[in-house]
């Protein structure tokens, strides 16, 4: 889904792409799409299947990638908001596939960047690449230094029994914003967190 804001906006449109985690919908990402399209952002929600990434990460992230390439040209630079797993594929394709050169801004949001031991509970392949120490974000964090340099936010709860421990929603590579919510799923709707990624956007021009 692509959401554009209202022709008569002065600001300077940012295109925004927002991944979705395991077991949702692009649309999980609406509410946080339209307050950015209020302020004057370009936002695409695309839904990654199969929801349980059942032929792993990679081939979200490859799906992704052909989203993208159908949706903006090809010398558009946009940002990437990732949630939970969709912050996971959101690495695999501007580390990995064709999205360095182009990924403006990077922001994770409850994303399991050292994994989680809650991944054990779920035995599709993407999901086993999410276990603590798997082959799949070792190769990951090792290539990490290999990328462009971008402002990258890590967005995490105090209180988040999908991410554990919850220190794995914070990367190395980012700044580390803490939203206290009650629950994992809920992060995605604090309006605290609309409201920093859309400053954090305003800051950044287009190129």
């Amino acid at each position: 889904m692509r959401c554009a804001p209202q022709p008569d906006f002065n600001f300077c449109t940012m295109h925004v792409i927002l991944v979705h985690g395991f077991f949702n919908r692009g649309g999980i990402l609406g509410r946080l799409a339209a307050h950015l399209v209020r302020a004057g952002h370009t936002c695409y929600t695309p839904t990654l299947k199969p929801f349980d990434a059942r032929n792993g990460l990679p081939d979200l992230s490859t799906k992704l990638d052909e989203y993208i390439s159908q949706n903006l040209p090809a010398d558009t630079r946009f940002a990437l908001v990732g949630f939970s797993m969709g912050a996971i594929v959101c690495r695999h394709y501007f580390q990995k596939l064709s999205g360095a050169q182009r990924v403006l801004a990077f922001y994770s949001i409850a994303g399991p960047h050292e994994g989680t031991w809650t991944a054990y509970f779920y035995p599709s392949l993407g999901v086993r690449q999410l276990r603590r120490g798997s082959r799949f974000l070792r190769e990951l964090n090792d290539s990490a230094n290999e990328m462009p340099s971008i402002p990258v936010t890590c967005y995490w709860t105090p209180i988040d029994l999908m991410i554990c421990p919850v220190s794995s929603a914070r990367w190395v590579k980012g700044e580390a914003v803490c939203i206290p919510t009650l629950m994992h799923s809920l992060l995605i709707f604090n309006k605290k967190l609309y409201v920093d990624i859309s400053e954090r956007l305003s800051a950044i021009s287009p190129k």
